[in-house]
């Protein structure tokens, strides 16, 4: 049996918006949930119909979404347990939908600049591809086929080799994908290297926190002490997951809240800033909210030039091997014009 995937961040910010609007005009949430489970797309109506009728039978709806095998994401989970458990269901969804639908925003632009450089590298390989096949088709004063690429790929079984590698290759990155997003989140040795290239390593880092910063600050609007914050924090960025036991001991000690963080060494300094100030005026919640679409749009920004980099190398490798191309059809005919030259 097939497990059904997660729920698309779109969808669910169209849910729970919807949700929130319902549930602030007085209507129960078995009705509104039961309502949704009807406009949702057929591949997700199962899991929401098994949410209705635990809702039915009185379950709390963050058990109900939590047993419905993985069809909602801890984050949104964690979130509606907020709500439930201060009874601020309303304001939650719809702070739970703008940032869903933020994510999704920043996600659709993110895949929308990686198309030209993915065109660039697939006209790229069909054009070797192309070349392999030509080569096949040109041969020397004997008869044999010229190797335009030297890479030891002449004709169409050269281009099943070709393929072949291609193949294995993307097999490669879909395997290694997961690896490499999990030594990431884990502080592996992936974010050790990546954190420390130039232009995408800080968009990176300014992308988590962004994420961080705003499950934080919905967790402060509820009104969450610091452990659970930090526990819900987690959540949307795996990768800053830090002690709730420590910080909660911190401060308990009598460290602020800025300074327990600071000691866990996972916020980059200008959240930790962000937190004192917000500590020290008590509006913690609404300054994580005003520094969020700041490090978003430095994601972005860094992001976007990073596949402005990708795309330039693309063109040139293939302008190098168009170089390279030309510098071998010379040498080849050079080679043929010398030897028609010499005498028999």
């Amino acid at each position: 049996m097939f497990r059904t995937p997660q729920m698309p961040t779109r969808l669910l910010a169209e849910l729970f918006g919807r949700l929130a609007i319902a549930l602030g005009a007085g209507v129960d949430l078995r009705r509104a949930w039961a309502s949704e489970a009807a406009r949702v797309p057929a591949r997700w109506r199962p899991a929401m119909e098994r949410v209705a009728r635990r809702l039915a039978a009185s379950d709390a709806l963050a058990a109900s979404l939590r047993d419905a095998a993985g069809v909602f994401p801890p984050l949104v989970c964690s979130l509606v347990e907020v709500g439930e458990r201060t009874g601020r269901e309303p304001e939650v969804f719809r702070d739970l939908a703008a940032s869903l639908a933020e994510s999704d925003r920043a996600a659709r632009q993110l895949r929308a600049a990686l198309v030209k450089p993915a065109l660039q590298l697939l006209a790229a390989a069909a054009a070797v591809g192309v070349l392999i096949v030509v080569s096949g088709s040109i041969g020397d004063l004997d008869g044999r086929p010229v190797d335009i690429l030297g890479l030891g790929l002449k004709g169409m079984p050269g281009l099943m080799r070709y393929l072949a590698l291609l193949a294995v290759g993307l097999g490669g990155v879909l395997i290694a994908a997961p690896l490499v997003l999990r030594s990431w989140r884990d502080r592996g040795i992936v974010r050790q290297v990546a954190a420390r290239l130039p232009v995408i390593g800080p968009a990176l880092v300014a992308g988590e926190a962004a994420a961080w910063c705003r499950a934080a600050a919905m967790a402060g609007h509820a009104g969450l002490d610091a452990g659970r914050l930090v526990e819900l924090a987690a959540g949307a960025a795996p990768g800053l997951r830090m002690s709730a036991a420590e910080i909660e001991s911190r401060l308990r000690a009598g460290a602020t809240l800025d300074a327990a963080l600071a000691a866990c060494r996972r916020l980059p300094p200008r959240v930790i800033e962000a937190v004192g100030v917000g500590e020290l005026t008590g509006t913690t919640p609404e300054v994580l909210d005003r520094l969020a679409p700041q490090l978003e749009e430095e994601a972005r920004a860094g992001l976007a030039a990073a596949v402005t980099l990708a795309g330039w190398a693309v063109w040139a490798a293939v302008a190098l091997l168009i170089a390279l191309i030309v510098v071998r059809f010379f040498s080849f005919y050079a080679g043929l014009i010398e030897a028609a030259g010499r005498p028999l």
